[in-house]
């Protein structure tokens, strides 16, 4: 074994033993909660028990192969995931490049930007809430002035327009996140880079295509799992706004997991439920993950 090689084997132990203590943390923090709610799903536990613990083996998850409204809310859960992070991906790129300009109050407008994302979820929840109300929400109120409609139209009471009112609040709410992730990246780019491609005649678009986005595909990757990630267990905006109505038209999975354990006190399944979800959500992420790598490196090729 040369110097180097020991050199390179002692910089390998350093790291291990300094990363150890963030390992046991989340080790601590992640593995014990799934491993825990793992073996509850293999109990049945509910008022037909009389809240007492029953081995059952599979039974959870052979009853959630058949479960109609998990599935649904699994498909809603998703639908407004991938909706939410698209939306907030296209609009906090748009509003980075924006703040990344020299302008007068640029440090004024770069503070007011960050405010949706710094107030509490469900305090945003409750003022959208009011927003859409269909008797005297503002909502209403501006369409009726403008004479784009006649009567105040049911915001949370439509199915379909409910989905659209929580996407449209969670957008509002968690954009400024991405913009000021993909700011920091745009400020790590150097000007020259544009200076250079410009002067061989390239237009702002191929710049923005062929520097800005390889480039940026980084804090785009992070910033897309966190928001999936975070979107995918959304709770609190929904439980405000609409508690899952109308018909459960805009139930996501965390709240059924929540009404199955808290309201139905049926502990074994969802314990069962919470596994499943857990074990999606790592495949659908892992999907995501893969594909922008995948775009990452072929811009990058290109």
């Amino acid at each position: 074994m040369t110097k180097i090689d020991t050199i390179r084997r002692r910089e390998q132990n350093t790291a291990w033993i300094m990363l150890l203590p963030a390992l046991l943390l989340l080790l601590l923090v992640f593995a014990y909660p799934i491993a825990r709610a793992f073996w509850l799903s293999l109990f049945t536990q509910n008022l037909g028990t009389k809240l007492q613990a029953e081995f059952s083996g599979l039974d959870n998850y052979v009853r959630m192969a058949g479960d109609g409204r998990f599935w649904q809310s699994f498909l809603t859960t998703s639908i407004f995931t991938t909706t939410s992070v698209v939306l907030e991906l296209l609009l906090g790129m748009g509003i980075a490049i924006v703040l990344n300009q020299r302008f007068l109050g640029r440090s004024l407008v770069r503070t007011s930007a960050i405010l949706p994302w710094a107030l509490p979820t469900a305090l945003i929840g409750l003022a959208w809430a009011w927003i859409f109300n269909d008797q005297f929400g503002v909502a209403n109120d501006l369409l009726l002035r403008l004479g784009l409609i006649k009567t105040g139209i049911n915001w949370l009471g439509e199915p379909n327009l409910a989905r659209i009112a929580v996407i449209f609040a969670d957008v509002w709410k968690t954009t400024p996140f991405i913009s000021i992730l993909l700011l920091a990246g745009l400020q790590s780019i150097s000007p020259d880079l544009y200076e250079a491609h410009s002067i061989d005649g390239a237009s702002p678009w191929q710049s923005f295509r062929q520097i800005t986005l390889p480039l940026l595909m980084p804090q785009i990757l992070i910033a897309s799992l966190f928001r999936f990630a975070q979107a995918f267990g959304v709770f609190d905006l929904i439980a405000v706004m609409t508690n899952g109505g109308p018909g459960g038209a805009t139930e996501v999975v965390s709240l059924y997991i929540y009404s199955t354990v808290m309201r139905y006190l049926d502990f074994g399944y969802g314990a069962a439920l919470v596994v499943v979800t857990f074990l999606l959500l790592l495949v659908m992420v892992a999907i995501a993950s893969f594909l922008l790598s995948k775009s990452r490196t072929t811009k990058g090729m290109a």
